[in-house]
């Protein structure tokens, strides 16, 4: 009884209508906590080890030199601030050109490619956005995705994609990856890496501390006197706790700041599927780019995935992970969820979209 009530409160189309604000109100709160996250994660990062070494660090050094200390540390919160928007800022303007460089990008001018700069002026114009800088990665990945802001931005499409495509296909994607300048996606995708980059490397660091100490004791090192025994035992002990500290602080906010950054990527997916079709008025040609791209996956050479797979796959038009590298899927989709909604259901919702579209029309 209840299921069928539901189904036809369903049918009625205000209720559609009501349905479909509602749902699009909900992406922007998700949307607007996730943003926030990325902001206050570095600092509770910062805190998170300020408390640590208040609580554990100080005693620790009372042990080893067997002396009080007075007082704690202390991170002054505008400090603070300036040290992490200087960050931010750091990322915002330097790491969209590390990004390109990374997949082997390289900006191409007008002469090389007309009809891809032609495409890119006439739909920025569309969008309403500065016409961007277009680079070329050449790869057999047939993949497409946009850096910078929405003043200074660049779309980087791959040799795979412009060979895969046809030209209505190419334009939905191209439209797909300008939305995403028009909305700051770009800009707050690439911000939103700094921590999972800070942690990371902070956690590598730990890790090879702990190796190499435990390599010099293998090895007999720090023979000595009485006292020189008491020495070794304590930096043995300082420079362990020290390094697992780090080691499992870093952890826990590098997964953290991964998974707000990929959930973040899922958000903003549809928001730039919809953007997208309304800018060419044609979502059956993004749902077809989408199909053309999935549909080629399980072709490209594992070493292009490879050289694709790392921080920026969030970024691109057709997520990486429906593709398995030899028999094991990629490690990320084991722990987190995917940078994207799953590209049958975003063909879905463009394809009802096109429905919606004709009927309107009809």
């Amino acid at each position: 009884m209840w299921p069928s009530i539901a189904a036809a409160l369903r049918s009625v189309p205000p209720f559609d209508r009501l349905a479909r604000v509602d749902q699009q109100q909900w992406l922007q709160i998700r949307i607007a906590v996730a943003t926030g996250l990325v902001i206050a994660l570095p600092f509770a990062f910062a805190y998170t080890f300020v408390f640590l070494i208040n609580a554990i660090g100080l005693p620790l050094l009372e042990w080893a030199n067997e002396r009080p200390y007075t007082g704690e540390f202390y991170a002054d919160p505008v400090v603070l601030a300036v040290v992490v928007f200087g960050g931010l800022a750091l990322q915002y303007r330097y790491g969209p050109r590390t990004v390109v460089r990374s997949v082997g990008g390289r900006r191409v001018s007008p002469d090389e490619y007309p009809e891809l700069h032609a495409a890119v002026t006439r739909l920025a114009a569309q969008a309403g956005v500065p016409k961007p800088d277009v680079a070329v990665a050449r790869t057999d990945l047939p993949n497409a995705f946009a850096v910078g802001g929405r003043e200074r931005g660049t779309v980087v499409v791959t040799s795979a994609l412009l060979e895969t495509l046809d030209g209505d296909e190419r334009d939905a994607v191209l439209a797909h990856e300008l939305a995403h300048l028009a909305n700051r996606d770009a800009s707050l995708m690439t911000v939103a890496w700094v921590l999972p980059t800070v942690t990371y490397y902070l956690a590598v660091l730990a890790f090879y501390v702990l190796y190499g100490l435990f390599r010099f004791l293998g090895a007999g090192g720090g023979s000595g006197g009485d006292r020189d025994g008491r020495a070794l035992v304590v930096g043995v002990v300082v420079i362990t706790v020290s390094a697992l500290v780090t080691l499992t602080v870093s952890a826990m906010f590098w997964f953290g700041s991964v998974l707000i950054h990929r959930v973040l990527s899922r958000y903003r997916e549809y928001a730039a599927d919809r953007a997208a079709a309304e800018i060419t008025g044609s979502p059956a040609a993004l749902a077809s780019a989408l199909d053309a791209l999935d549909e080629s996956m399980p072709e490209v050479p594992e070493r292009d995935l490879r050289a694709f797979d790392g921080g920026a796959e969030a970024l691109y038009v057709a997520p990486l992970e429906s593709r398995a590298f030899g028999d094991n899927d990629l490690v990320s989709t084991d722990v987190f969820p995917e940078t994207h909604p799953p590209t049958r259901e975003r063909i879905e919702r463009l394809r009802e979209m096109t429905a919606e579209a004709t009927g309107e029309r009809a």
